[in-house]
């Protein structure tokens, strides 16, 4: 399959999640634990279901790999499932989460889809093929900020569910980004924030602590949006490696000097 074509299957899949998010946003949850503060509801779970079951009529044969049903399925292409990034956020009735799905082949990602169910945004990518925000009132296409100075920069992050040990670094980074930058902002998704960084609503994003779910399409839509995506030495983005810095080419460089010096 062409990354086209594995983009409009990423994009059928996600809007299939969103569609199930938005319907049960307004009824009571079924809240559990996966750890002391990491949820899962059951809007988490029909999510998937209804994400998988596009995969399945779309890609049949292909790999899934989904935040709350594991792994299934192999081959050379395998779709990234987070039904529902934002868990907490969607829980308290906080209205900013997502559904997201990217694709990648033998590891990289080729394809992506993040759509904001309430906002009506569908954020998608495909390699080589630019990343485009697509709403009721018609697409334009994606271009990450041009801000090259911290000063001028909005800034966002998030802090890790597991690993609390990395948080005091988290922690002195967001305090550091802070007084440097124009402001930081936590939103509670990172699929969110990276389709910001895509749209240039934000300037640039790090977290640690994410799993390859959380930022596949996100990885996609920024490096077609024209910005640059990285581990904090600056070496290339694993999407298992759990750590991320995300921004324009400019702006990357001066974030990576900050978290070099925090670390």
């Amino acid at each position: 399959m062409t990354p086209v074509e594995l983009r409009d299957i990423c994009a059928a899949a996600a809007e299939a999640g969103a569609r199930t998010l938005r319907d049960l946003y307004d009824r009571p949850r079924d809240v559990q634990f996966k750890g002391r503060i990491d949820l899962v509801t059951d809007a988490d779970k029909a999510a998937e279901e209804a994400i998988i079951r596009v995969l399945r009529e779309r890609a049949p044969g292909s790999g899934i790999l989904a935040e709350e049903s594991g792994a299934q399925g192999g081959g050379d292409v395998r779709f990234l499932v987070d039904p529902l990034d934002g868990t907490t956020n969607y829980a308290h009735g906080l209205p900013m989460f997502c559904s997201t799905v990217g694709a990648e082949e033998k590891g990289i990602p080729v394809a992506g889809c993040t759509v904001d169910p309430l906002r009506g945004e569908t954020f998608v990518a495909a390699r080589g093929q630019g990343a485009e925000l697509r709403t009721e009132k018609g697409t334009r296409p994606l271009h990450v900020s041009g801000t090259s100075e911290l000063i001028e920069a909005l800034l966002c992050s998030g802090f890790p569910y597991g690993d609390r040990d990395k948080l005091p670094k988290m922690i002195a980074a967001f305090g550091k980004f802070t007084e440097l930058s124009r402001g930081t902002r936590r939103l509670g998704s990172a699929a969110i924030d990276l389709a910001y960084v895509a749209a240039g609503r934000l300037d640039g994003f790090w977290e640690v602590g994410l799993k390859a779910w959380d930022v596949a399409a996100g990885v996609i839509l920024v490096q077609e949006a024209g910005g640059l995506v990285t581990r904090f030495d600056g070496s290339a983005h694993r999407l298992a490696g759990g750590e991320i810095l995300a921004a324009p080419p400019a702006l990357h460089a001066r974030m990576l000097q900050v978290l070099s010096a925090v670390r």
